[in-house]
C-alpha cells in the first residue's frame, strides 16, 4: 500500500475544483486531530452538479457513480485546505444521504460508491471506517446525493 496520494493516482481519476460554500459554513473544520468535512454534493469537473432523484430520473448504478463523484469533491476539499491527502491518517465516520424515492431500499449500496473510493485511498483499514446511509425526499438543488465525513488527521 503507497500513500494516500499515490493510492490516489493510482485509481486513474481526478479531482474537481473544491467546491465553495453557497451558504454559511465553512467546507471543513479541524479540531485537534479530527478533520470535519460539512456535506458535499456532487461536484463535476465544470462545477456543474450531476441532479436527479435515484429510482426516478437516475438509476442505481449512476446513483453510485454520483456518490464516487461526492467523494471525489471531498477530496479536493482536504487536498485545497491541508495541501495533501497524505495529511489524513484514516476515515472515521460518513453519513450519505440519498435523494430518492420512496420505496427505494438501496441506500448503502449508492453509498458505496463513495465509500470504495475512500478504501482504495487510505486502505481496507484505515479507508472504511463507520458510516450511515439514509434517504431523503429531497437535497439541495435535486442532486442525488450528499455526504459529510469526519477524519483523523495525520
Amino acid at each position: 500500500m503507497g500513500t494516500p496520494e499515490e493510492n490516489f493516482a493510482h485509481t486513474g481519476l481526478h479531482l474537481p475544483p473544491a467546491p465553495t460554500p453557497l451558504g454559511v459554513y465553512k467546507p471543513c473544520l479541524i479540531d485537534g486531530n479530527h478533520l470535519y468535512v460539512s456535506g458535499h454534493g456532487t461536484v463535476q469537473d465544470d462545477k456543474s452538479l450531476i441532479i436527479g432523484r435515484i429510482g426516478l430520473d437516475l438509476d442505481l448504478e449512476q446513483g453510485k457513480l454520483a456518490a464516487r463523484q461526492v467523494g471525489l469533491a471531498i477530496l479536493s476539499t482536504i487536498v485545497a485546505n491541508l495541501g495533501s491527502l497524505n495529511k489524513v491518517k484514516r476515515v472515521i465516520k460518513v453519513l450519505g444521504m440519498v435523494n430518492c424515492t420512496p420505496d427505494f431500499e438501496r441506500h448503502p449500496y449508492i453509498i458505496n460508491g463513495c465509500s470504495e473510493l475512500f478504501a482504495q485511498v487510505w486502505g481496507p483499514e484505515n479507508g472504511v471506517g463507520v458510516r450511515s446511509a439514509v434517504g431523503f425526499g429531497s437535497l439541495p438543488d435535486n442532486i442525488p446525493v450528499e455526504i459529510e465525513a469526519l477524519f483523523e488527521l495525520a
